[in-house]
């Protein structure tokens, strides 16, 4: 059984606290009669009840001027307060009393989320999902810009992690975005269509290729007095869904539209887009072929948008829907931070520059041929670096040297040549092993003994998943060796998912350097 009053209170409550400004809180049909509410003391609930009743017919007349005869919304001013008071539906208002120094435009956005939360909880049957926290679209902004800013640190074991992205969701009105959100979240769907009032939003959490995703899904009116909010609500969305009606092809031609909102209105443009044709169920109405949307989808920007059709009545293609957003936005993101930790490697790099002009890498890696290489072929696809020229290329032997001193050597185990090396870098496979071949420390040996003093070498050892990779380290008992010539070894663990996690290795190789007696 729902609880109406509970829920009211809590979400009320919640309001005050977040918003000093608003007085009370009262839910009211057009009689004045009240059906929920809250105050802060010293407010005379008697005043608040006479003012929602004065808003009556000014918000009839207001509410006769939109198409869809259900909303109206306005303000007004007493000498003591400033009303703020919106349609629920036809029967009922929420009402706002604000300080009379308040900032109208700075609550309507909330308010309007407000609201749509009150139609929610009047609306509710058994079992709904109402989820009741207010945004904060400042936060949601400064979340954003801090994602974008800051240094994504990959665990080195994998490229797994946790992500939180806000999500939204946009077209016209009728085309199912609620729909789509609640068959999502709570396997559910409405008959009785209900427009969404400014916005609702809802939080969701799913696991998804190995990551742990946190979504809050903003459902955004379509209306077109809520487009001077519309910019607030996208704020800091690092994903959309811009749904239409396969049965309607008005909902298809305003895509075009919705795409530019969200190109003027995001300050990140690149972010992922999918393109729905709902309401794939109705198949004998359909007036939008898949091709048409397919077509529409390549051609709305440059590099095109994902397409997918769904249907929110029977759940077709709806999970499918939301991991496809899933992906795009995971995709960008890890290149994101690729493209983060690539930078921060170049620094490191340019950095050792400044100080010793010539920089000398070599990377030792198993035969037959050069075939794999992570160290080498990273390094030498940074195109931050600059020009190279290919000294040398052969199945044993790679010299790469660049016009700003970096000189990039790759050899086999059984020929490399580390005469002018501030580091070397060396790869043993140890996968579905239980013991460390033979032959391996005596390459290691052979490394340290070739490499100049006060040099580095990293050893990776590549293992599989629970691998016993401390046991295999404790094999190779090189401290003694270590001792005479003052080298410095750093052994590293190298997973299955090792493309992410040579970046890291190779930031440690070029802070090892920078620390080592060579720069100082």
């Amino acid at each position: 059984m729902i609880n109406r009053n509970k829920l009211f209170s809590e979400l009320f409550r919640s309001f005050l606290e977040k918003f000093i400004d608003v007085e009370a809180i009262i839910v009211s049909d057009f009689e004045g009669l009240v059906i929920a509410g809250d105050k802060r003391e010293g407010i005379d609930i008697e005043l608040v009840s006479v003012l929602t009743t004065l808003v009556n017919p000014l918000l009839s007349r207001i509410r006769d001027e939109y198409s869809f005869r259900q909303f109206g919304t306005g303000s007004f001013d007493t000498n003591e307060y400033r009303l703020l008071f919106i349609s629920i539906d036809h029967e009922r208002i929420l009402s706002l009393i604000l300080k009379s120094m308040a900032s109208v435009d700075k609550i309507s956005p909330y308010a309007y989320f407000l609201a749509e939360k009150t139609a929610q909880i009047l609306t509710a049957e058994d079992g709904d999902l109402i989820q009741l926290a207010i945004p904060d679209f400042d936060e949601e902004v400064k979340r954003h810009i801090k994602l974008k800013d800051q240094i994504c640190n990959i665990e080195e074991s994998s490229e797994k992690g946790c992500y939180t992205f806000k999500f939204i969701i946009v077209g016209d009105h009728e085309v199912g975005k609620t729909s789509l959100i609640r068959q999502y979240v709570e396997n559910k769907f409405l008959t009785d269509y209900r427009a969404t009032i400014g916005l609702n939003v809802l939080a969701h959490s799913f696991e998804f290729q190995g990551n742990s995703l946190n979504l809050t899904l903003w459902d955004v009116g379509a209306q077109i007095f809520f487009k001077r909010f519309r910019k607030i609500y996208y704020s800091g969305a690092e994903a959309a869904f811009i749904v239409y009606d396969l049965t309607k092809r008005s909902t298809f031609e305003n895509i075009s539209v919705w795409y530019q909102e969200l190109t003027d209105f995001i300050e990140d443009r690149e972010i992922p887009v999918i393109l729905v044709g709902n309401k794939l169920d109705l198949k004998e109405q359909r007036v939008v072929t898949r091709e048409e949307g397919l077509e529409l989808a390549n051609n709305l920007s440059p590099e095109g948008v994902s397409y997918i059709e769904t249907s929110a009545k029977n759940g077709e293609n709806v999970g499918d829907a939301f991991k496809l957003i899933a992906y795009h936005y995971l995709l960008r993101t890890k290149q994101k931070e690729r493209d983060v930790i690539n930078q921060q490697v170049v620094d490191e790099i340019n950095k050792i520059l400044k100080q010793t002009f010539i920089l000398e890498l070599s990377f030792i890696t198993p035969g037959p041929g050069m075939t794999w290489s992570p160290g080498f072929q990273v390094i030498s696809e940074l195109d931050q670096l600059g020009e190279y020229s290919k000294v040398k290329e052969s199945n044993s032997e790679r010299l790469y040297a660049y016009n700003n001193g970096l000189i990039l050597n790759n050899f086999l185990y059984d020929n490399f040549n580390l005469a002018n090396s501030d580091a070397a870098f060396v790869i043993f496979d140890a996968r579905e092993k239980e013991h460390v071949e033979p032959e391996w420390k005596n390459i290691l040996l052979k490394i340290i003994q070739k490499i100049r003093q006060k040099r580095v070498v990293i050893v990776g050892i590549r293992v599989s998943d629970g691998h016993q990779w401390s046991r295999l380290l404790e094999e190779f008992q090189i401290e003694g060796d270590l001792e005479e010539k003052l080298v410095s070894v750093l052994f590293l663990k190298i997973g299955e998912d090792y493309r992410t996690q040579i970046y890291n290795d190779l930031k440690l190789m070029l802070n090892a350097i920078m620390q080592s007696k060579v720069l100082k």
